[in-house]
């Protein structure tokens, strides 16, 4: 029996070491029915306390695509299962299908019977017993004193889904070697307990019981005990018990020491850090009016790459070539200077403004093309409308009836047209194809690079030579447009922290320095985390009389590898997506603007095995 079953942990060991060494993070498949995958642990949020830096295995039950027949089956099954008798009350009925609902909603895919689509289900937990098993093998493949360790490198951690069918509801097991100069000394064993919401906080465990629970596993002489909160700042509200989503959000996570109760609110000599991520297009932003500009002009290039425009409805009802005429005639009825004509000649609005963008990004001195472009990205409908009034603009050039100001640093091909007419020597432009899209598109980057720099540089937030990657007019005008879009998320990024989280110049100084750094290297990407390090009086304001998503204490002993820890969490959300949790609460995330906050508990203890 014992050679057979270290020949099991051989074998598992030699497949998980196989896994290791591949470059893919595809998942395979061990013995049919398991699946295990190469990841990054902060993916997952139960665990990452232990392992977010780390690369881990994860193992967990192999689930095959639904076919359709599977699909009729299932919900043949489901309404059998959910039949409700007469007499049973509506909450009843409405308790089941939220329990469908989020049985069909968890963070993996599911099966949406109505539509009857192909998919996967989410990520599947083992028995707990099969669990073990793993653990088993993986801990006797790394015990030098049972099997044959060749000096090879040690395993990643190995976590395993479970199913929380044990009396101790665990959802996670996991094992981590330890390792002193290189040779392996034993194993770390981890184990995941959770808790359903409740609001009955003398149910839940106390600052003594955690205590009590590490000096159980480890009769420690002494103990360390942390504390660690997370707030949300912005993003989804609720209003009149109903749920705004939004796409964006700011939270910040808060350490300290020196835990004295459960749910202690953080002290100020916490350390903070925000963690920003924003959606570009929120209607409550000083930059949605920005966005909606940048919203055409990205049809535009969209139009030029893919060759079909997708038009926009426009924002003014009179045609782009009554408006275009009327600009000129306009210029043409002056007789005041040149730059006089331009600040005095304002800017049309339509009702779509909001006095927000207004006062906060509006530029005062729009030159002639800018203000040209603001008119017609609210009314061409077509590439014939945009021939149509640059044929005007040119016309009006060649005959001199207009000699309108540019901004010096101008460089669209209608600002170089309008030059040439100081001289008047206009070149012959010939407006078909691609050409008057290409020409919009230039005044469009022109003016809106303006409109960030007037910002970043006029709030001393950063200077034209950091900004020089995204101002670059060496590069085509899809990578234009590439950075345009970088520079906008940027300007959200910071405008949102200043107008909603009023963070001060030096700390929005910092995070512009960061998001400039992060998109000269990478990919615009709104999912994207940007961490800015923060002193909590700053915020504390926004989080002091508000209940935290989430909430945790950590006691610890020991050092080095051999350092372990026990962590108790309370959260408004499962921090597992693989098993359905018992709660009154129909929706993913239970807290509202209830005085009383429901919880959801979770429980991480370690076990140090060392190898004699």
């Amino acid at each position: 029996m014992g050679s057979k079953v270290l020949s099991k942990a051989n074998e598992f060991c030699n497949f998980l070491r196989n896994l290791q060494d591949a470059t893919s993070s595809d998942p395979h498949i061990y013995e049919d029915d398991i699946h295990i995958v190469k990841m990054k642990g902060d993916r997952l949020t139960a665990v990452n306390v232990y392992c977010a830096n780390q690369t881990i295995f994860v193992c967990e039950k192999a689930v095959p695509k639904i076919t359709e027949p599977d699909i009729q089956q299932m919900n043949e099954s489901s309404n059998c299962d959910h039949h409700v008798d007469d007499d049973d009350s509506d909450d009843d009925v409405d308790d089941k299908k939220d329990a469908d609902a989020d049985s069909n909603s968890d963070d993996g895919d599911g099966v949406n019977a109505d539509h009857g689509l192909l998919t996967e289900l989410g990520p599947q937990p083992l028995t707990v017993p099969k669990a073990r098993q793993f653990l088993s093998w993986y801990t006797l493949s790394q015990n030098p004193n049972v099997s044959a360790v060749d000096n090879k490198p040690a395993l990643l951690p190995l976590w395993v889904r479970c199913d929380m069918s044990d009396p101790s509801r665990t959802t996670w097991l996991g094992a981590e070697t330890v390792c002193v100069a290189n040779k392996v000394t034993g194993v770390k064993m981890y184990s995941v307990t959770c808790r359903g919401s409740t609001v009955d906080k003398k149910s839940l465990m106390s600052l003594e019981d955690v205590k009590q629970e590490h000096k159980k596993r480890h009769h420690p002489s002494s103990m360390g005990i942390k504390g660690s909160a997370r707030f949300n700042l912005f993003g989804s509200t609720m209003v009149e018990n109903t749920m705004i989503e939004s796409q964006s959000s700011v939270t910040v996570d808060l350490k300290w020491s020196h835990v004295e109760s459960i749910l202690e609110t953080p002290p100020l000599s916490s350390t903070a850090v925000l963690n920003i991520k924003i959606a570009s297009g929120d209607q409550r932003s000083p930059m949605y009016e920005l966005y909606k500009e940048l919203e055409f002009l990205q049809t535009l290039a969209d139009g030029l790459r893919t060759g079909q425009t997708e038009w926009m409805e426009p924002l003014e009802s009179t045609p782009a070539v009554t408006l275009t005429k009327a600009y000129l005639e306009e210029l043409q009825s002056f007789s005041k200077t040149l730059l006089e004509r331009a600040t005095k000649i304002a800017e049309p609005k339509s009702e779509t403004d909001t006095p927000v963008f207004s006062s906060f990004l509006e530029r005062g001195d729009l030159d002639f093309v800018e203000q040209l472009w603001v008119r017609m990205r609210k009314s061409v409908t077509s590439c014939q409308d945009i021939a149509d009034c640059l044929k005007l603009v040119i016309e009006a050039l060649r005959y001199s009836d207009i000699k309108p100001w540019i901004h010096r640093d101008s460089s669209s091909s209608l600002s170089k047209l309008i030059l040439q007419c100081y001289h008047q020597q206009i070149e012959t432009v010939s407006l078909t194809g691609v050409t008057p899209v290409n020409m919009l598109l230039e005044m469009g980057l022109d003016k809106m690079r303006k409109d960030y720099i007037n910002y970043l540089v006029g709030e001393e937030l950063t200077t034209l030579k950091h900004l020089s990657y995204f101002l670059s007019t060496e590069v085509d005008l899809q990578e234009q447009a590439i950075r345009l879009r970088k520079l906008h998320h940027l300007l959200e990024i910071v405008v949102t922290c200043s107008t909603f989280l009023a963070l001060p110049y030096d700390c929005l100084f910092l995070l512009t320095q960061s998001c400039l750094q992060h998109y000269k290297t990478s990919p615009e990407d709104e999912e994207h985390e940007f961490k800015l390090q923060i002193k909590p009086a700053l915020i504390s304001h926004f989080y002091e009389k508000e209940h935290p998503v989430m909430w945790g204490v950590e006691v610890s002993s020991g050092h080095g590898p051999r350092e372990v820890r026990t962590c108790f969490q309370l959260s408004d959300r499962p921090l597992v997506d693989h098993v359905i949790f018992d709660t009154e609460y129909p929706n993913e995330t239970v807290n509202g603007d209830c005085e009383d906050p429901a919880f959801f508990s979770t429980t991480v203890c370690c076990s140090l095995a060392s190898f004699a």
